[in-house]
């Protein structure tokens, strides 16, 4: 059983670099099976989500080679099989093989996605696309079975901004007939590279990063070379676990717009942020923070995924604060380790009401998801003693390096394995 065991109390200070995006990424690599050539996305992450969709995409036939940061995909010999559990089940973001093999060749099924619990996550509204483009959608034994041997563009309302609908959609028109017109689309930075991608291998799709996404269907996309954008939310966690700690860190990497909402906060409780094309820098030594309310939107809002650490922040914060996550319901696991912490935190339907200036002791916590693990770490970098934190493989899943970067930094945090001692709290 391994765990990330973290001695507390010390500011962070330095400079890394961000990696590329995990939620680009992971779309972007399904694209690319879309292409009739090989296709080379640079600045790839080293992170276990990547290694799990390779395996998918290898098991589907196409070769996949990696050389540091590169990633280059063969889809030539690619073939249609149904994926109905093992893999599928691993990653939330395996539902764009959906869109990908309806649209190349007219027919997928695919088991429901896995991926971290966070409450209701439904695929209607990709449902209701892929039937608005001409598709038949049934459900088979928990997967999804489509079928749609000549999808044809049409004009589609999404009821929900959703990233993944607007994705899988974008997946699976590029190559229908005639032109689709995507409104209430998501106005994310990773659809906007995906499109980037798209449009580099020969596809028509122009919008993106607004509200309406028109995508004028082609006969064939070929092979391009391609580099992901920087990890906003890892970047984002790096600022949090910094300005929580009373720090000065500088992150190179990062394209600072993507993240207009979280410095915004920052700035708001009272750290000094500056940034020019691809750096931040982040001062709060020495600066009392103040207590700010957070609601998390789609983009330009912030972010649902950096709602879990800026809530531990929050505990660092004078005053009392309300944190309202407006996308996931169930998205306050977290809260429970951090009151075995000491924090003092109310959950209220999907408001938590953070008391801030609260000590918090190291003690034995879990990871039970991949950004509530993120709090985590930043809770035991903020705590007076020795944290461990288990579970650590949902960090894996989206964290490039995590123990080495936050080293980086100053912290005192290393990797164990072997059981630990029983939980205090534990019967």
């Amino acid at each position: 059983m391994e765990r990330l065991v973290i001695r507390g109390g010390v500011p962070l200070k330095g400079s890394i670099t961000i990696s590329g995006s995990k939620n680009s990424t992971v779309a972007l690599m399904p694209a690319a099976l879309l292409a009739d050539s090989p296709v080379i996305l640079d600045q790839v992450p080293q992170i276990q989500d990547v290694h799990t969709y390779r395996l998918l995409l290898e098991n589907l036939g196409a070769r996949v080679e990696r050389t540091g940061s590169m990633l280059q995909i063969d889809p030539s010999k690619l073939g249609n099989q149904p994926l109905p559990n093992g893999l599928v089940k691993q990653l939330r973001a395996s539902y764009y093989l959906m869109g990908v093999l309806l649209a190349r060749f007219g027919e997928a099924i695919v088991g429901l996605p896995g991926g971290c619990t966070l409450g209701p996550r439904p695929i209607d509204q990709h449902i209701k696309a892929f039937q608005a483009l001409g598709a038949e959608v049934a459900f088979d034994d928990g997967c999804l079975r489509l079928v749609g041997k000549r999808l044809t563009g049409t004009r589609i309302y999404l009821d929900v901004v959703s990233v993944g609908a607007t994705i899988n959609l974008m997946l699976a028109a590029v190559l229908a007939k005639g032109t689709t017109i995507l409104e209430h689309a998501a106005k994310e930075p990773e659809v906007v590279d995906l499109a980037t991608l798209l449009n580099a291998m020969g596809a028509r799709i122009t919008g993106a990063g607004t509200d309406v996404i028109k995508i004028e269907g082609v006969k064939y996309l070929k092979g391009c070379r391609h580099d992901v954008i920087p990890d906003r939310v890892e970047a984002g966690t790096y600022l949090i676990a910094a300005a929580a700690t009373g720090g000065e860190v500088c992150l190179e990497n990062i394209i600072p717009e993507h993240l207009d909402a979280v410095l915004a906060k920052l700035r708001e409780m009272g750290a000094q942020v500056e940034w020019d094309a691809e750096r931040v820098q982040l001062v709060a030594s020495g600066r009392k923070l103040r207590q700010v309310d957070v609601k998390t939107l789609p983009y330009p809002g912030f972010p649902t995924d950096l709602q879990q650490p800026f809530t531990v922040l929050l505990t660092q914060a004078e005053g009392i604060s309300m944190v309202t996550d407006n996308i996931f319901a169930s998205r306050f696991k977290h809260v429970e380790e951090l009151l075995r912490m000491g924090a003092s935190i109310q959950i209220e339907g999907r408001t938590a009401v953070v008391r801030g200036r609260t000590p918090l002791t190291g003690t034995r916590v879990q990871a039970s998801d991949l950004r509530a693990g993120a709090a985590m770490v930043i809770a035991g970098l903020v705590a007076e003693g020795v944290t461990e934190v288990t579970n650590p493989e949902h960090l894996d899943r989206g964290y490039e390096q995590l123990e080495q970067k936050f080293a980086a930094l100053g912290a005192d945090m290393r990797r164990l394995s072997g059981q630990p001692a029983e939980r205090e709290d534990s019967c």
